[in-house]
């Protein structure tokens, strides 16, 4: 038995040995609850194992995050479907009249919980880093929110701050460098940022900020420590939908890049891009963007 594997067991029998209560009974809170759940595990996995074997804590903190959140929704919600980052098969698009894949059960679902474990698995795996999060999204069929997103909530347990739609942050303030011509702060990835992204902050006068996973990004929006995330590199459904929910729940511009919806438990999970921004940033970035991508 591996050493993540049996950390993962160790902590599940941990968790069931516990007593957590009753989780909230209004889908916002519960995501909140449910997120943050997840990510004391995490905490709880960096603690035991360490930083000496990074490959070794990745796989062990998706595992346990996964295992926790997938025997939660069971236990809380076991009539609702569930798209995992950690689900075998997870990344399929399904097509009519292929018979090589089987059609996920989510797609004739009414409510479809869309979760990422550990969204920003290297900075997880790195001593001292705390820009890694824990999403926690439900989708629902009667769309009566933006992007059809009911719920969400996104834990950054390292640095002890919850962004969910139960009780919304506020608009973030227009900054004052901002308002008097300063540059626009691009969240951007620390270690790759796309080219576009690079070429994008040169036509606009844009200063990129780097950190970590992509929910950690969309919350710098949120929080107002960024201006704008901007995303054309490919990404799965799990990676935007929680912060997403929460960004729309603020009142923040969050679209694909062309400005059309977001749009999610589609037969393709792929969802490749993404824009979230102050709305009045929004029409500024997506023309420059028309500029910048194909």
């Amino acid at each position: 038995m591996s050493e993540q594997t049996k950390t993962s067991a160790r902590i599940a029998g941990q968790r069931e040995a516990g007593d957590h209560g009753t989780p909230p009974v209004i889908d916002a809170a519960f995501a909140r609850w449910l997120a943050e759940r997840a990510g004391q595990t995490l905490l709880q996995v960096r603690a035991e194992m360490g930083f000496d074997d990074p490959k070794a804590l990745k796989a062990a903190g998706d595992q346990a995050a996964h295992e926790l959140l997938r025997a939660e929704l069971a236990r809380w919600r076991p009539a609702d479907a569930v798209l995992s980052e950690e689900d075998e098969h997870a990344r399929v698009a399904w097509r009519e009249g292929e018979e090589t894949t089987v059609r996920p059960d989510r797609l004739g679902a009414s409510r479809v919980w869309i979760v990422d474990p550990l969204d920003g698995t290297r900075e997880f795996s790195e001593e001292g880093r705390t820009d890694w999060a824990v999403h926690v999204a439900l989708w629902t069929a009667d769309c009566s929110s933006p992007a059809c997103l009911a719920a969400g909530a996104v834990a950054m347990p390292a640095q002890h701050r919850t962004y969910a739609t139960d009780q919304p942050p506020a608009y973030p303030p227009m900054p004052l460098e901002s308002a008097t011509g300063g540059a626009i702060r691009i969240a951007a990835s620390r270690t790759r940022p796309p080219a576009f992204v690079t070429a994008l902050a040169e036509d606009i006068g844009a200063e990129l900020v780097p950190m970590g996973s992509a929910g950690v990004k969309i919350a710098a929006v949120i929080s107002g420590e960024a201006d704008a995330y901007v995303h054309a590199g490919g990404q799965f459904e799990w990676d935007s939908a929680a912060p997403a929910a929460v960004a729309l729940a603020t009142g923040l511009h969050a679209s694909r890049v062309d400005g059309s919806p977001l749009a999610y438990n589609r037969a393709d999970p792929k969802l490749p891009d993404l824009v979230v921004c102050r709305k009045d940033l929004a029409p500024r970035l997506l023309a420059a963007l028309q500029r910048h991508l194909p």
